[in-house]
């Protein structure tokens, strides 16, 4: 069993704050600008808000659900539960009000703290319906207050730390490391979310694994642009405690129409997100550069190939080398500063990242790291590493981690990472750790060179009639990246051939549109034949890349995107396929008549 520095993670923050006192931590958009806070500030803030939630009697081991947007209120909410022993339960924003039902009734918590208004009023409804639940604090008056449970105003309480700080700081310490730290709901891409249970260790464990997978790129003084929700086991990691362990600032990013603004302000070093951003970034930059035309467009085209040579190791020549010298500085670096110029590492991860995806900005001069994991592993299992990055792999596993593939592919691991089980779920929990293994569901294997290589979800792959196994996240992928596609989903389990769902691109469709002068909403244009007609040439150029068997035969235009709105996506941006087949399931049975 590894020994880690510190014995919990609230005596982890509030040593490094001690360490970094008045230095700037982590920074929120106020009236136009980015403010900071210390972190000697958010120190004495966790322990006001600690000493607030013990007086008002939540003890060790309860539970308390925190529903907030990344910024530095969820710190100081997680931080403050955890420094009195009891239990973090993050909930998404987007929850519904059912969503935050089940999860304040599953997990029994006894508090709540929340943002605004506007999400209070989908989480009091869910409130006053689980009696267990006492305590609401609130940094914005509800517009309906609490029928039973305390309502208490954040501001009062945080700035109430009188003779706080040490008492706290000295109970945080007699927490071990076994201790539960947070209760995190799965985002249910499958079904209802069950409640992962982590310890102190687990969590530990992924930030010194990220420690030591990125040392090579030079850690110190960085820092991170918070954009996946903070309630996401991976970012609950990569854009929390992990920076938090080596001294980073945060930034907070205001949202995905304002990341690219945020990125120029922040200026990050490292930053985590998902496929699905990776992929609207490609479609933005490549429809730019499309529209510029001309020379602009040759030197990008020009670099990108260059750049795509030397990730495969190709030779470029004197000509192509010294081409390449001069297309950085006209090219690359203006990519970069897009990014805010400082970029060490852009990290992937929640979902699998098409490789043409990540060699695309490797080749642009972004050095793109895919990683893999699962919330029942705290989360990340593996990471490519800087100095050898593999964009059709995952990576090794991180720093004392077993990985092992079952005889039928099954991708099993151990350590100190694998969660505590499933909250009041002895069965799934048994179900899914065998003989101290995490059985994943996921099915891979490794290359020559000990990287991780993950083919598909074990539930999703596709039997056809004839037997033959199909993963459908690489064909999806491929769809995708073509310019007219902005999502995609293969069907086809049991049948005799696959057939696709296809979300054209908005931009692409605004275009196709006033061009042929069509109605101008999705819904609308569904039934389309015309639409139909125009998107079948990229299909076809997915098939040529396709075997037999993954052909697309014959496919449905959606009439809407998959949102998170519409439950069709969870809020990490992965489809939720159980959804998507309860709304287009008997329309893609009819492709097979």
């Amino acid at each position: 069993m590894t020994t880690y520095q510190w014995p919990n993670l609230a005596t982890m923050m509030f040593d490094q704050a001690r360490a970094y006192g008045d230095n700037p931590f982590v920074w929120e958009k106020r009236a136009g600008a980015y403010q900071a806070l210390s972190w000697s500030e958010v120190a004495t803030q966790i322990a006001a808000l600690a000493r607030c939630l013990k007086d008002q009697g939540i003890e060790p081991g309860d539970r308390v659900a925190v529903v907030c947007e990344n910024r530095p209120m969820w710190l100081i909410s997680d931080f403050a539960i955890m420094a009195i022993g009891a239990i973090t339960v993050p909930a998404y924003i987007t929850n519904t009000v059912d969503d935050h039902f089940h999860i304040l009734s599953d997990s029994g918590a006894k508090a709540a703290i929340v943002s605004n208004a506007r999400l209070s009023a989908r989480l009091i409804p869910a409130l006053d319906k689980s009696p267990e639940v006492k305590l609401l604090i609130a940094l914005d008056p509800p517009d309906t207050p609490p029928q039973s449970a305390v309502l208490l105003e954040w501001d009062r309480v945080i700035d109430d730390p009188a003779g706080t700080l040490e008492e706290t700081v000295a109970l945080a310490r007699t927490w071990s490391m076994e201790d539960t730290a947070c209760l995190i709901y799965t985002s249910g891409t499958g079904g209802k979310p069950k409640g992962v249970m982590l310890n102190h260790r687990s969590q530990f464990h992924n930030a010194l694994g990220a420690t030591d997978a990125l040392t090579e790129i030079g850690l110190g003084d960085d820092v991170f642009l918070s954009f996946l929700p903070l309630s996401h086991s991976y970012e609950h990691v990569a854009g929390h405690f992990f920076p938090i362990s080596i001294g980073a600032q945060i930034y907070y990013a205001e949202g995905i129409e304002s990341l690219s603004t945020n990125m120029a302000e922040a200026s990050p070093t490292i930053m985590t997100a998902v496929p699905r951003l990776y992929e609207t970034m490609y479609q933005r930059i490549t429809q730019g550069v499309k529209k510029s035309g001309g020379l602009k467009e040759k030197m990008f085209m020009a670099a990108l190939e260059l750049g795509r040579k030397r990730y495969h190791g190709e030779a470029l020549g004197l000509v192509g080398a010294i081409q390449d010298r001069v297309l950085d500085k006209l090219v690359r670096d203006k990519v970069r500063g897009r990014f805010g110029g400082r970029l060490k590492a852009l990290v992937s991860g929640g979902a699998p990242l098409n490789p043409d995806i990540g060699i695309f900005f490797t080749a642009l001069g972004l050095r793109l790291l895919q990683g893999y994991g699962q919330t029942e592993t705290a989360p990340v299992i593996s990471v490519n590493r800087p100095s050898l990055v593999k964009m059709h792999t995952v990576g090794p596993p991180l720093l004392n981690t077993e990985v092992k593939i079952a005889d039928d592919g099954e991708i099993l691991v151990r350590g100190d990472l694998i969660m505590q089980g499933y909250w009041r779920d002895e069965a799934a929990t048994r179900e899914t750790i065998r003989d101290g293994w995490v059985h994943t569901g996921d099915i891979g294997h490794f290359d020559e060179d000990g990287y991780l290589v993950i083919t598909d979800r074990k539930k999703d792959i596709l039997v056809n009639s004839g037997g033959d196994n199909i993963a459908p996240q690489r064909i999806e992928g491929l769809l995708t990246l073509q310019p007219e596609i902005a999502q995609a989903m293969v069907y086809g389990d049991k049948r005799p051939h696959l057939v696709g769902l296809i979300v054209p691109d908005k931009n692409w469709l605004q275009e196709w549109v006033k061009a042929n002068d069509k109605p101008e909403t999705l819904d609308q244009l569904a039934g389309d034949a015309d639409l139909h007609k125009a998107l079948r040439p990229a299909v076809d150029r997915v098939n040529g890349e396709l075997s037999n068997i993954e052909k697309i035969r014959r496919f449905l235009i959606a009439r809407d995107a998959f949102t998170i709105d519409n439950e069709q996506m969870t809020p990490t941006m992965k489809a939720r396929r159980h959804k998507i087949k309860e709304v287009y399931g008997d329309q893609l049975e009819k492709l097979y008549r």
